[in-house]
């Protein structure tokens, strides 16, 4: 009870700094986006890939022959969106290193 009452007793700001470092945030940020992208995608092919059979009742079927259903999973919405795109990241960036003005 003791301990409790000193640990609450501490101001805010101070909480962190003792067990954590404020350069270790931005690694948690990109870590936790690479997990979080990792996860999306994990669910991503569980959910929607036609090779992937979670139901018993559904890998005893044996190899599928859905092409549509295949089709359907490779062009998924953001291949779609980038189809039509050019493929620089930063064009204007790209232009200006390029062109010998």
């Amino acid at each position: 009870m003791l301990l409790f009452s000193h640990l609450c007793n501490k101001s805010p700001h101070m909480a962190g700094s003792k067990w954590i470092r404020p350069e270790v945030y931005p690694l948690f940020a990109a870590v936790g986006t690479v997990v979080g992208i990792c996860c999306m995608q994990l669910v991503r092919n569980i959910c929607t890939n036609p090779e992937v059979r979670v139901n018993k009742e559904h890998r005893s079927a044996g190899v599928l022959e859905n092409y549509a259903e295949g089709e359907a999973y490779a062009e998924h919405r953001v291949r779609k969106l980038l189809r039509n795109r050019p493929p620089e990241v930063m064009p204007s960036i790209n232009k200006f290193f390029s062109d010998p003005q």
